[in-house]
């Protein structure tokens, strides 16, 4: 029998006891590591579809937004390898400096050489590209890439 928790509670308490949790550390259990724009370039360029890119894309900026603001730059500095998409190759890139801007740091050097030779909107329908021709990040607009910043939170 799998008893829920209020459950045990009262069989506990009718024998005169209470339960107690302890959580002890193991040295068998790895330690959280947060994602890099390495491992981010190694995810990207084991899909091809778009959705599952942009759910990465959402699941690093999650990570990146709860590591405290002073260890942020680590996951930056490195230049990723190529994902084996120009396209979100640079997005790399305008994303790296878009966040070191928002942590008022610089830019890591490796991402002043990636540019896009034609503009690219990764949401194109004509509402999305008018707003992100209005509102794009200037890391992205520099870059060739229009995506609105809401696109970035919601990604």
């Amino acid at each position: 029998m799998q008893p829920s928790l209020p459950l045990l509670y009262r069989i506990l308490g009718a024998a005169g006891m209470r339960p107690r949790t302890l959580l002890e550390p193991t040295n068998d259990v790895p330690t959280y590591v947060p994602m890099t724009l390495i491992d981010l370039a190694g995810h990207l360029a084991k899909t091809d579809a778009d959705p599952l890119r942009w759910r990465l894309i959402a699941e690093f900026l999650e990570e990146y937004r709860h590591e405290p603001v002073d260890e942020r730059a680590a996951l930056l500095r490195d230049e990723p390898p190529t994902s084996g998409n120009e396209r979100w190759d640079v997005f790399l890139a305008a994303l790296a400096e878009h966040l070191a801007a928002r942590d008022e740091r610089g830019a890591a050097a490796w991402t002043t050489q990636r540019r896009l030779e034609v503009f690219w909107f990764p949401f194109n329908t004509p509402a999305a590209r008018v707003d992100a021709l209005v509102h794009a990040p200037a890391s992205f607009r520099s870059r060739g890439i229009f995506v609105a910043p809401q696109e970035l939170g919601v990604a």
